[in-house]
């Protein structure tokens, strides 16, 4: 039975370990610096993507960390004015998150400025500001 109870505290200690930082470690002045793109347009994978933004900086905290996230393909929906998702975008927004859309899924799906949400930044295409984000060393993320 003794046995048994150390296997189980050593086994949940594991479940509850803290994640330690990677040198150098995330400050104001050496933010970390994540890219998600959006290219779905289910509300399920769109709400996955905020709800990750939203978790990454609720964990190094808003000042320790850059969020971008770029939207093309059917995900350019999370962009576009009066969506369930809205809201949740603009709140993002508050905390400097960075929102992309893709300027050649707009001309495809003829999107006008005018139907995104204020703030968001309009480039060429979405895949290209993608690989220039990596380049410049920020970090991928598919949720």
């Amino acid at each position: 039975m003794r046995y048994m109870l150390m296997v189980m505290l050593l086994l949940g200690s594991f479940l509850y370990a803290d994640t330690e930082f990677a040198d150098p470690k995330p400050s104001i002045d050496n933010p970390r610096k994540f890219v998600f793109p959006i290219s779905e347009g289910t509300d399920a994978a769109i709400n996955h993507v905020l709800s990750s933004a939203n978790n990454v900086m609720k964990f190094y905290g808003p000042e320790k960390c850059e969020v971008c996230i770029v939207c093309y393909s059917k995900g350019i929906k999370a962009l576009q004015k009066n969506r369930s998702f809205s809201k949740r975008v603009k709140s993002l927004m508050t905390y400097d998150v960075e929102f992309i859309a893709c300027g050649n899924t707009m001309r495809t799906l003829r999107i006008k400025k005018k139907n995104l949400l204020d703030g968001v930044e309009i480039v060429t295409a979405g895949i290209v500001e993608l690989i220039e984000r990596q380049l410049r060393g920020w970090i991928y993320i598919r949720p």
